[in-house]
């Protein structure tokens, strides 16, 4: 078995996690590859890791891997989905952030989770993702296409408002006056289209999410659609250009550009541990029925 070990930081919120794991791969017989930011960074600080120097690193991954690790939170998965790409590796995620829905696994549970990988006791939750082209052919967006979580559009470097022409299917939608708008996957659905009031949707829908970010228009309320549907966005304000995020990449626009967002051609595989659940997880992270009337 060959497994990815991909994190973005090493700190005190990290080693314990980190230690763990690699050396239950290592009692295992496991092969591991870390990802090489990451080598570095767990090189550069003291720890316990047997045998750290022989490890393989990888600045990419191939069709070997069985999976892939990431340590950290859920922004830390998103990071990851860059190296997985199109390659059908399955993603699990240790929890050493802070809300987590995505990443799930805790740190006194690390073992008995691999072991449960190892012994095929997990199922396989297929992730979609949107892609995006734009007119401009920007080539920070052209490199790395996808999301995750979401595509949003927001202003820069003003206070004002900006305009949002949206087309669903060549259609005309709305004119979106607001700080901005997210285009969200079922994925992304409990993350920044959550915190703008759009609403929760679970991983197996076809659907997409219009959210829009502080409206002007107060009619203007998120919109769920198939994830069939192609987006057409403009954007218009009193700066020159806008931003365009995805999940945690930013490029800047010109205003005028044409987006063009629809479901990506691929999609991302999460590992769900037999014990856990989207529901479950919904009713910790939010603490669904903490009501004391429950109780």
């Amino acid at each position: 078995m060959k497994v990815a070990i991909f994190g973005r930081y090493y700190n005190v919120t990290t080693p314990t996690s980190v230690e763990t794991l690699f050396n239950y791969l290592e009692n295992q017989g496991i092969e591991a590859h870390i990802e090489t930011e990451f080598y570095s960074l767990i090189d550069r600080e003291s720890h316990s890791i047997k045998d750290f120097k022989n490890y393989k690193t990888f600045t990419e991954l191939d069709t070997d891997f069985d999976f892939l690790v990431s340590i950290g939170g859920d922004g830390t998965i998103l990071r990851a989905t860059m190296f997985v790409k199109d390659l059908g590796i399955p993603i699990i995620g240790i929890n050493t952030g802070r809300l987590g829905f995505l990443a799930t696994i805790q740190v006194n549970a690390i073992e008995k989770a691999i072991q449960d990988i190892i012994d095929g006791n997990y199922r396989i939750s297929e992730r979609s993702l949107l892609s995006v082209e734009t007119s401009s052919g920007n080539k920070d967006i052209k490199a790395m296409n996808f999301a995750l979580n979401e595509i949003s559009v927001s202003r820069k470097n003003t206070t004002a408002m900006i305009t949002i022409d949206t087309y669903l299917d060549d259609e005309f939608l709305n004119s979106y006056w607001s700080d901005g708008l997210i285009v969200s996957t079922p994925t992304g659905s409990t993350g920044y289209s959550l915190s703008c009031g759009g609403p929760v949707i679970t991983p197996g829908s076809s659907s997409f999410v219009l959210t829009p970010i502080a409206p002007h228009n107060l009619s203007a309320r998120p919109l769920v659609i198939p994830d069939s549907t192609e987006i057409h966005l403009r954007v218009n304000g009193r700066e020159k250009t806008h931003l365009i995020s995805l999940d945690s990449r930013i490029a800047t626009l010109d205003n005028g550009t044409l987006i063009k967002i629809k479901k990506a051609n691929f999609k991302i595989k999460m590992i769900d541990l037999l014990n856990e659940s989207f529901l479950d997880t919904l009713r910790k992270k939010l603490l669904w029925g903490e009501d004391k009337r429950n109780k």
